[in-house]
């Protein structure tokens, strides 16, 4: 049984261990401080949101959402990491949490939840192309530093 809800303080150090895993996947370096701060900013769930999954009460899965505002729509949900770890992958887990995001956007309101996801990220797509649409949008990055 997979059980979803907000982290908590004592789920720290697994949460590192997860966030480590997703940044690691995406090679993008982070400063161990970075975890800190990341970890700091998810506690006082004001800008951003931070949920697990567990499984027989060991955190197996994590997802950081946020919501900002748009133009042309009432708020929207950004889902910004996903990450399960591997051996808890097919059993439903990332599935429940893209919901719990999607309950939550519902609660607040928002006009759309999304995400992004390298192209070559095949099985993590396998499962988005069932629950989610692809609208065929493609992500440029301009450097600011």
């Amino acid at each position: 049984m997979i059980a979803i809800g907000t982290l908590r303080e004592e789920d720290r150090a697994d949460w590192e261990v997860l966030a480590r895993g997703y940044k690691a996947f995406y090679r993008t370096a982070v400063p161990d401080q970075g975890y800190e701060q990341a970890w700091q900013r998810l506690r006082r769930g004001t800008e951003v949101h931070g949920i697990g999954a567990w499984s027989d009460g060991k955190l197996v899965g994590i997802a950081h959402y946020l919501f900002h505002a748009t133009l042309w729509m009432e708020d929207s949900c950004y889902l910004q990491d996903l990450f399960v770890d591997e051996a808890a992958r097919g059993q439903g887990v990332a599935r429940k949490l893209i919901e719990e995001v999607a309950d939550a956007s519902r609660e607040r309101g928002a006009s759309r939840l999304y995400w992004t996801t390298q192209e070559g990220n095949t099985t993590a797509r396998a499962l988005y192309d069932k629950v989610a649409s692809f609208k065929g949008f493609l992500r440029y990055d301009y450097p600011l530093g």
